[in-house]
């Protein structure tokens, strides 16, 4: 009988990632606003340097946040569709460089339905290919949130269309779940007069002759190399996701013990049903350290707690497993610059 770590690799990770690449339309639009990295980091509960030194990606959850932050720090109502206007070739990334060695559209929609998730994993596409009409549908991985996720993609396909072309394509008609804001005049600007509200997906269809299109320029001796080179890179990626359930089992244990002072190394490895070596290999592949992911937890917590003001700074501190106070309002400022009151005081004034 496979014990509870074996079993678990064969679950979907709880979440998935963006590339650097990625991000930066996003990072670039808010430095060009006059606002700080750090500001926005914070705004999104993310660590202060964490966009300043980035790695190869986040978490995207902490993306679709930095968009509502990068939003309200801005005071743009329009933030998601902005930051899709500054997509370009390297923001998706390796699989960018493939669309610009496919023969036409329709190559590049197939391109696009496989390696996505090389840029992102905030969605995925699909592609409904009729007679007369085709249609493109883009299944958000995070449906609760906000309408910028939504129309930052949209968008960012729109410029790039434009740009991959080498023309400015036809109008086409957009369809989103969510609702119209107050103002709709930069997405008719964007997509043109055909912008659907409170659709039942989001999506856009088109003439199926575009499929046909051919691409301008396309190096299509290059293709069998990068697609080659992508494989990999998938596979790599598959199986860091496949690892990488790990952490959510252990975030999960040390959560748990973390009131009992028994969030340690050996404590989750017995709890998991592994050796503490092959515990400390298995996050190591997936480019963790037991501590990191203890520290990342905690802070979580933390936050959560200090959100409510019905828990004093020492019932914060026992309950993640601090014998003094003062140890966690050390830990604390260390992570995030702050102090725990600095921070609960924030947070309430903010009504968050």
């Amino acid at each position: 009988m496979p014990n509870n770590l074996t079993s678990s690799l064969h679950r979907s990770p709880p979440d998935g990632r963006v590339a650097a690449a990625y991000v930066q339309p996003l990072l670039e639009l808010v430095t060009e606003r006059g606002l700080s990295l750090i500001a926005l980091a914070e705004k999104a509960e993310l660590p202060p340097q964490s966009l300043t030194n980035m790695g190869e990606s986040i978490a995207a959850s902490a993306y679709v946040r930095l968009l509502d932050a990068g939003a309200e720090l801005c005071n743009d109502q329009h933030f998601g569709l902005h930051v899709g206007e500054r997509v370009k070739l390297g923001t998706y990334n390796v699989y960018g460089m493939i669309l610009m060695s496919c023969k036409d559209f329709r190559q590049a929609f197939q391109q696009t339905m496989r390696y996505e998730g090389l840029a992102h994993d905030l969605g995925r596409s699909a592609l409904i290919e009729n007679t007369e009409l085709t249609e493109y549908q883009w299944h958000n991985h995070f449906p609760h949130a906000s309408r910028h996720l939504a129309e930052s993609v949209f968008a960012g396909i729109r410029v790039f269309g434009n740009w991959f072309a080498g023309t400015t394509l036809p109008a086409v008609p957009v369809f989103f779940r969510h609702s119209a804001p107050s103002d709709i005049s930069e997405h008719h600007r964007i997509f043109g007069p055909d912008v659907v509200f409170r659709a039942p997906l989001d999506c856009s269809t088109f003439p199926t002759a575009l499929l046909n299109w051919a691409v301008p320029n396309a190096d299509v001796s290059m293709y069998p190399l990068l697609q080659q080179h992508a494989e990999q890179l998938l596979k790599q990626k598959q199986a860091a996701e496949h690892d990488g359930s790990i952490m959510a089992l252990v975030r999960v244990a040390i959560r748990k013990n973390l009131s009992r002072d028994l969030a340690r190394l050996p404590t989750i490895a017995l709890e998991l049903g592994v050796s503490q070596r092959t515990l400390q290999r298995k996050l190591a592949d997936a480019g963790f350290s037991f501590q990191q992911l203890l520290d990342e937890t905690r802070l979580s917590v933390a936050q959560e707690y200090l959100r409510q003001a019905a828990f004093s700074l020492s019932d914060i501190a026992f309950m993640l497993g601090y014998q003094e106070q003062s140890a966690f309002q050390h830990a604390f400022k260390e992570w995030t610059g702050m102090t725990p009151k600095s921070y609960r005081d924030q947070q309430l004034k903010l009504g968050t």
